[in-house]
């Protein structure tokens, strides 16, 4: 297959499948401001497909094969794109190059004297706008792509004219194998897309590959306190900088001090007070996702006034503990939380928040993350007050197994499993109330009941 680099020159011409893609869409955009001419199509409309509408990109709804232009030169496919994709099958019957968005990201970023790579299981999405915030603050003019909305860029993305690309890299199908990361960050490593990997060994053999992308002279920013991380890279000839809770880390913070949804530290690297922080966003979680940031920009230069300042204006991503307003006296927040490691870390920052009850409305993601995880699920959604379960966001899958939220429901003494969105809402107009926090999570459309609500 031929190298993506060759086509990225002033007018050639592209279409991308599934363009509406959390990462697809700001693909588009910068392929767009490169003065590509890329058009696309996806099975469903949204905000991502309306914006770039409104940019000039023809997106089409919908997959066929008469959506390939005459003139396309190559062909970018989201993950999700299976190969009986009719757009697919027409592009190789014609010759067409077709390309893994992750190979037009690896071939962008080789333009870039820093490319910073965050992997991760968990946390890559906050971590990637942390990074993004101090790089500005650091006045580095930095190229981001980040898998949700950064309320500092209004976007997923932002196009810069530094010497500096940051991107969320994900593990799924080994898309971040594609990458030419000089420092790569590996946030932990947890079991998870067991319908691609064989099992937790997988994953961290594919992190470790990672790893081993960095060039000799980069620097493997790596998760002190998370051993499965330690272990993918243990013996690895590039330099490592970890970060942690454990002050046996390079980066790690002492005298945390959480005040609401504030929390408060120093910074110290190399075992001197590097700078003190405060966050804007609760949880431990969120303290170790900040280290890893402010280890990962250390490694580009960024100085105590960046960091501090950087991390300061960080109020969240979108979908991260995303505020979205008030409904019957209840405090409204979404967040894309998929994985039970996720739900445990979301509801172990909100617990301590002071709220009466949590009420939960959880949407399941995949049937084979929710039949992998069950028992994990179980534990983690037995925790709120009330629990309302949407049925399972299929995404890329179809259901072989005949799983459903009312599996878990029937396991759950504090649950109810409705079928539609509407059941969810009238029960929530019956059940919140002064002092509640709503908590809409999953990485499907689950988002939309809280912003029904909250209207």
């Amino acid at each position: 297959m031929a190298d993506f680099s060759s086509f990225l020159k002033e007018g050639t011409k592209g279409h991308l499948i599934g363009i509406g893609g959390v990462s697809m869409a700001p693909l588009a955009e910068v392929l767009l401001g490169m003065g590509l001419k890329v058009r696309g199509s996806d099975s469903t409309e949204s905000e991502k497909t309306a914006h770039l509408r409104n940019i000039g990109i023809d997106v089409r709804i919908g997959h066929s094969a008469m959506n390939l232009s005459p003139d396309a030169q190559f062909v970018i496919r989201t993950a999700a794109a299976n190969d009986d994709n009719p757009e697919l099958i027409e592009a190789r019957a014609r010759g067409i190059k077709v390309f893994e968005r992750a190979d037009a990201w690896g071939a962008i970023m080789r333009d870039y004297k820093n490319a910073l790579c965050i992997s991760g299981t968990h946390g890559k999405t906050t971590t990637t706008s942390m990074c993004t915030h101090i790089m500005i603050a650091a006045e580095r003019d930095p190229t981001a792509m980040i898998g949700g909305t950064l309320p500092l860029l209004k976007a997923a993305h932002r196009v810069g004219s530094g010497d500096t690309i940051i991107l969320e890299s994900c593990e799924y199908h080994n898309s971040f194998l594609s990458f030419f990361p000089t420092v790569a960050v590996i946030l932990d490593i947890e079991e998870d897309h067991l319908d691609f990997f064989k099992d937790l060994d997988d994953v961290k053999n594919s992190f470790r590959r990672f790893a081993e992308l960095v060039p000799p002279n980069g620097i493997i920013v790596a998760n002190y306190d998370d051993k499965n991380t330690m272990d993918s890279i243990e013996g690895i000839d590039r330099e490592v900088m970890t970060f942690g809770l454990s002050d046996r880390a390079d980066v790690y913070a002492r005298r945390i001090k959480m005040v609401g949804v504030n929390t408060e530290f120093d910074i110290y690297y190399q075992r001197k007070k590097f700078t003190t922080v405060t966050l804007h966003v609760p949880g431990m979680h969120n303290v170790k996702n900040a280290l890893a940031a402010a280890a990962a920009t250390i490694c580009l230069g960024a100085g105590p006034n960046a960091i501090k300042y950087g991390l300061a204006g960080y109020g969240g991503a979108g979908r991260r503990f995303e505020f979205k307003g008030k409904f019957n006296g209840a405090d409204v927040y979404d967040d894309y939380a998929h994985h039970p490691g996720e739900l445990k870390v979301l509801l172990d920052a909100v617990e301590p928040l002071g709220y009466k009850r949590t009420i939960l409305v959880f949407q399941p993601h995949t049937y084979s993350r929710t039949t992998a995880f069950f028992d994990y699920f179980i534990s983690q959604l037995r925790r709120p007050e009330v629990l309302l379960l949407a049925e399972i966001y299929a995404a890329r899958e179809t259901n072989k197994t005949g799983i459903s939220s009312a599996d878990l429901a029937a396991k759950l003494d504090n649950s109810k499993f409705y079928k539609t969105f509407e059941d969810i809402e009238n029960a929530l107009r019956k059940v919140a109330g002064p002092g509640d926090i709503i908590l809409t999570v999953g990485a499907g459309d689950v988002y939309k009941i809280g912003e029904r609500i909250v209207e």
